[in-house]
């Protein structure tokens, strides 16, 4: 984790440490582990420990913070998560809207007041043709891009093609000592594979701009034990 190639993922129904120097970011607890939401505080609690627990990490080793949503609903994420986007940013994070199936229809997309889409809904429909389109509109758009449930190397390489910045799981937390060993190598795998697209290039880029991009950070929940230091490299640019 001090290397940055894994970061704390933390929601209001943890109550682990983040690890001294680790980045992190904040679920809500929309989903939750259950995927029912049933660890949802409410709003106002959700507010109370999203600013908490910034004040006590720091807003720079935040990655992002998400909105409140509405699971599978693309209009009811909507309405739900304008009130609170504003709001995030003030905490000097960048705020992360949830994309949901069917989020491509005209006007329910803030662009404006969004800094990283996450990829949610459906697992077909964030592994499908609209959601790496969403997502390559969003690296166009200077916007990062995360992909949530990702818990094989399949899915992992997927995240990477749509130009993912992050990625979470449970992958790590269920078998630690078995599992990092396999995350780390799939992160090598990634990080050796020259990627077709690279950075996408803005429309000043030229061919020789386009370079090998790193793959996605891998978020397990907070509490996973951190990968040993010999697994350290530099990580790579921040998406704020």
């Amino acid at each position: 984790m001090s290397a940055g190639r894994l970061g704390c993922m933390t929601t209001p129904a943890q109550g682990s440490r983040i690890p001294e120097g680790s980045l992190y970011a904040c679920d809500n607890s929309k989903f939750g582990s259950d995927g029912k939401g049933r660890y949802w505080p409410g709003a106002q609690a959700w507010f109370a420990w999203l600013s908490r627990t910034v004040d006590r990490y720091g807003p720079d080793r935040c990655l992002w913070a998400l909105a409140p949503d509405v699971p599978f609903d693309a209009a009811g994420t909507l309405t739900e998560s304008l009130p609170w986007l504003a709001r995030i940013r003030e905490l000097g994070v960048p705020a992360a809207f949830a994309a949901q199936d069917g989020c491509d229809q005209p006007g329910l997309l803030p662009w404006d007041n969004l800094d990283v889409l996450f990829l949610a809904g459906s697992t077909e429909w964030k592994l499908g043709p609209v959601a790496e389109r969403l997502s390559r509109e969003a690296k166009t758009r200077g916007k990062g891009v995360h992909m949530g449930r990702v818990n094989s190397r399949s899915r992992l390489g997927i995240a990477e093609w749509f130009g993912c910045d992050s990625a979470d799981g449970t992958y790590l937390a269920y078998g630690p000592d078995k599992n990092l060993p396999k995350l780390l190598k799939w992160l090598d795998e990634l990080d050796g594979a020259p990627s077709l697209l690279g950075s996408l290039p803005s429309t000043t880029s030229t061919r020789e701009d386009v370079r090998r991009r790193a793959p996605p950070r891998h978020l397990p929940p907070a509490g996973t034990p951190a990968p040993a230091a010999s697994a350290a490299r530099r990580p790579g640019p921040r998406t704020r």
